[in-house]
């Protein structure tokens, strides 16, 4: 019996029907997951130091960081700022209660326009709004809660003064490559 061409499923559209069944989530090879791990703490690693690590080409690196950019697994590599040494002596997380919910979106258009606020998020519990926001010190931090945050159409706010972040780190990678070269080994063999 003759296959009919038009009810194959090529490998491309299998490969998009699965990723739309799981709902975005993907699945990484122990390389995927190497790469990751390296470049995650370090975006400026470069990436024939990461391919002599993983034992593979730099051709190959660039390919699967490609790959993982255009899943969306990556999203963007930054510098990170040193607050305290910019000024930034007061950092803290501000839980919002809006007066009126249904203006929610007006509101965190408005907070996208003060620069001292760096996180926004919509939660479970008791606030509307949860943001983390720098300052210079305690004053101008008063400052912008009285004088930016409160005027958007807040009933109150709580604040929690942040005094020292103990750790910040990225989620981990599934499981840690078994066979793979580390940054150990590879330096261990020079």
């Amino acid at each position: 019996m003759p296959i009919d061409k038009k009810n194959v499923i090529s490998q491309s559209d299998k490969t998009w029907i699965i990723n739309f069944i799981t709902m975005g989530h993907h699945n990484l090879d122990q390389l995927d997951e190497q790469i990751l791990e390296l470049i995650a703490p370090n975006a400026r690693l470069p990436f024939l130091e990461v391919a002599r690590i993983c034992g593979v080409s730099g051709a190959a690196i660039h390919q699967r960081i490609q790959k993982l950019i255009n899943l969306g697994i990556i999203k963007g590599s930054v510098f990170t700022l040193e607050p305290e040494k910019l000024g930034y002596d007061t950092s803290a997380y501000i839980g919002l209660y809006l007066k009126d919910a249904e203006k929610k979106q007006e509101v965190i258009k408005k907070l996208e326009d003060i620069p001292e606020i760096t996180e926004c998020y919509t939660t479970t519990g008791k606030y509307d709004l949860f943001i983390k926001v720098f300052a210079k010190n305690n004053s101008s931090l008063m400052h912008l809660i009285h004088d930016k945050l409160q005027p958007l159409g807040l009933s109150r706010t709580e604040t929690l003064i942040i005094f020292d972040e103990l750790f910040s780190r990225q989620i981990p990678i599934k499981e840690r490559c078994k066979n793979c070269k580390t940054k150990e080994d590879v330096y261990d063999n020079e």
